[in-house]
Order: structure tokens, then sequence, then C-alpha cells
């Protein structure tokens, strides 16, 4: 059973009891396959604790996301040490290059800077946030480094927004498949970036 916690696209959410209950309700043979690319952002509280002797579990972090390393293309998997080696067994051979491992290493040891990053992201969503509610449009609740964008009509008309602000160099993306692609999902950024956002998201907005 695979589950992003928290979710890409929309940026919700479950708490770790609501984890714990999905991995105890598990069929038999079953491992839960749970995706924290996105945990860094979340509020504490969204993590379950580690139990590394539970074979059905396997978390799955990244150091594209909060720690800014997407480049490297590096990330990790915790489980039981059983499981985790039957994967080793099938992994490509030397698939992380010792540049990125290196990087990971380090950002492993700057608590500080990764500290600034959530702090600048959730200043951000409440940014985008502010933005969407002062043009009538709703916004879903963020654990991560992005919202999502209730533009308010159907996939239609969230695409035609995405492509007005494409047109203005403002890149956003949008879920694929109704009813999620209503919504427009707009990444954290600096004060710059938000100012442009809200700058053309209020041309476009005024002419709909």
């Amino acid at each position: 059973v695979y589950l992003a916690n928290p979710d890409n696209p929309m940026g919700t959410w479950h708490d770790a009891g609501t984890i714990q209950t999905v991995l105890d309700t598990l069929p038999e043979g079953c491992t839960l396959a749970l995706d924290e690319a996105y945990i860094e952002f979340a509020p504490e509280g969204t993590a379950p604790a580690f139990d590394l002797s539970d074979p059905r579990l396997l978390r799955f972090r990244t150091f594209s996301k909060a720690r800014g390393m997407a480049g490297l293309r590096i990330g990790y998997v915790i489980g039981a040490p059983e499981v985790v080696a039957g994967l080793d067994r099938i992994r490509n051979h030397f698939g992380v290059n010792r540049v990125a491992q290196a990087g990971a290493l380090a950002s492993l040891a700057d608590e500080a800077h990764l500290a600034w990053v959530q702090a600048e992201a959730r200043r951000s969503r409440a940014r985008i946030a502010a933005i969407a509610s002062d043009l009538g449009l709703a916004s879903l609740p963020s654990a991560t480094n992005f919202v999502a964008v209730d533009c308010g009509r159907d996939g239609t008309f969230a695409r035609s927004i995405v492509a007005d602000l494409t047109s203005r160099d403002v890149f956003v993306r949008m879920p694929g498949v109704e009813p999620l692609s209503r919504c427009i999902r707009v990444s954290c950024g600096t004060d710059a970036d938000m100012d442009l956002f809200e700058n053309a998201l209020k041309e476009i907005m005024a002419h709909t």
C-alpha cells in the first residue's frame, strides 16, 4: 500500500495516529510504503515513531525538498534491516554518487539551514494563502513547500489560469485529474517571487 504523507499535489497530511491506524489494519502480507518526501515541512506529530523492528513499514525520504538537493538525486529508505537488505539486492549498484553522498552528510549536519528553510516555507505558504483569499479564492492548508489554490471552477478554467501565468513568465503546476484539477499548485518562493505571482494572478482574475 502506497501513501504519501504529506500529500503531493494537494499538500494535505495525516497525523501520526492515523498513519499508525493504517499500519495496524494492513491486510496480512502487505507492506506500507510511506512516502515522506515533504515530512520536514509538516507540523510536529505528523511522523509516527520509528520502529525498525516492524517489517510492514518502509519509509521513503529525500534530500530533494527541504534540503534543496534535487539535482543530486539522493534519497533513502528507513525500515527493518532484513527488508531493506532485500531492497539492496535489487537496486542499481552505485546508484548514488560520492558527491551526492557528501552533500547529504553535510546537509544532515546543518540543522540551522533546515530550520531557516522551514521558517521561510511557513512564511511563504501564509503569503500564498493570503493572495488567494484577497482574490476570493480558497486554499488548502499545506504541510509542504507549496499550496494548492482552488480556482473555484473546473479543470479547464484552472488550466487557462496556468497558461495565462506561464505567458507572464510565472510557472505553476496543477493536478491532472478531476476534481483536483480545479486547483493550481503554487510553490513557495522569495518575497520577489510572491510579488510576481500576486501581480500576475490579480491581472488574470480581473479579466475572468
